[in-house]
């Protein structure tokens, strides 16, 4: 529903929770993990342009991310694999904008991005800026997720996917889940392993 006339612009949304996320000034305090459990489960990646009955979901391509991340940094805390599974969580809100259309945006777009994904990490306790070496591995990963949804959902060929994410080396994609599934089963899957996630670090941390 349009804002009535002479109001001040609406930049907040509301959440399930009840939550009020204000977009320009995002507080870690509105932010809960069921509202991007919901929200990244219903949140279609490539635009929906995949095969299948159901859309390929941002929550169900970050568990994949996640589980790809683990295989290559199989040493890595339950700290560094819940950023791994939150990567893309800024996208319960602002949704999954494909990559030419965020080079057509500009910098809009990647400031409030950055300022959701700043107050996410602070909400569930992890750095706001990631080391660059865990950002590096987070980003291959996603990149081998990519490329393996691009050739079995989105009708990339090898060589055009090749060109744009590059070919994974030592992985193949029997090993994890591309199989769509519905929203209600990702968004249950995503919370159990953060939950997981979660308490598995609180045993890291002697708590």
């Amino acid at each position: 529903m349009p804002d009535r006339p002479g109001a001040p612009a609406r930049a907040w949304q509301r959440m399930l929770s009840g939550r009020r996320l204000d977009l320009l000034d995002p507080s870690p305090l509105d932010v809960e993990i069921e509202d991007i459990a919901h929200g990244l489960a219903r949140v279609a990646r490539w635009n929906g342009q995949t095969l299948g009955d159901q859309a390929f979901s941002v929550a169900q391509h970050s568990l994949v991310v996640e589980a790809l991340f683990g295989d290559l940094m199989p040493e890595a805390s339950a700290q560094s694999r819940l950023a791994a599974l939150l990567h893309d969580a800024p996208e319960y809100v602002i949704g999954d904008m494909i990559s030419p259309f965020k080079s057509v945006v500009g910098g809009g777009y990647r400031d409030c991005e950055a300022r959701l994904q700043n107050a996410i990490h602070l909400r569930f306790a992890l750095p706001a800026a990631l080391p660059e070496g865990l950002r590096k591995a987070i980003k291959r990963a996603d990149q081998i997720a990519a490329y393996f949804e691009a050739t079995l959902l989105a009708g990339f060929s090898v060589e055009e996917a090749t060109r744009y994410f590059g070919r994974p080396r030592g992985f193949t994609p029997d090993r994890y889940d591309f199989t769509p599934v519905t929203a209600g089963a990702v968004q249950r899957q995503f919370l159990d392993r953060f939950r997981m996630l979660d308490s598995r670090r609180s045993m890291e941390r002697g708590g």
